[in-house]
């Protein structure tokens, strides 16, 4: 049997600031909703990767914006990590807490999809683990050069290299 874990990454509040909300932000939520009640229905443990950003930043320790979104907020039995770059594993405790529960296949979602979701992508794969990467429970946001959208899809093809590529509504959390 392949143990499986669902990573949400930086999904805090900081990311959904009025004028500053990330591309489809609802819809994100409503899936990553789904997902994480998926994965526990099917026992699979729920990580949440949580930004932690300087004094006066939006996701600055300790502040509301550095708070988990309450609509998908972590239950009893969820794992809660800390960072302070782009790379979930880098310096945290998730590589130990995933081994811990004999995790080999993780499956990533999150924001922002052209930084920590990719960058934790990556990683991932190699250090060994099987990665599914949800295609449509990711996100970012618009550049000068790039729609969210545009980004959304480019790392959806680029990280083919280094895990499947899944929308929400073919992930089974079960063997």
């Amino acid at each position: 049997m392949t143990n499986k874990a669902l990573i949400i990454i930086d999904v805090q509040n900081g990311m959904f600031q009025k004028g500053f909300t990330v591309y489809n932000g609802e819809k994100l939520l409503d899936r990553l909703s789904g997902l994480s009640d998926k994965a526990r229905l099917a026992k699979r443990p729920v990580f949440y990767v949580q930004h932690n950003e300087a004094a006066g930043e939006p996701l600055e320790h300790g502040t509301h914006g550095w708070e988990i979104h309450p609509q998908i907020a972590p239950r009893e039995n969820d794992v809660i990590i800390q960072k302070n770059t782009p790379d979930s594993f880098f310096e945290t405790s998730l590589d130990q807490e995933l081994r811990d529960r004999n995790i080999t296949n993780v499956y990533l979602a999150g924001i922002q999809s052209e930084i920590c979701v990719d960058t934790t992508c990556r990683r991932a794969f190699s250090m060994g683990y099987e990665v599914t990467l949800i295609s449509d429970t990711h996100s970012t946001w618009d550049t000068k050069e790039l729609t969210a959208q545009q980004i959304i899809n480019h790392h959806n093809g680029l990280l083919r290299w280094f895990a499947e590529v899944q929308p929400s509504s073919e992930i089974n959390f079960s063997d």
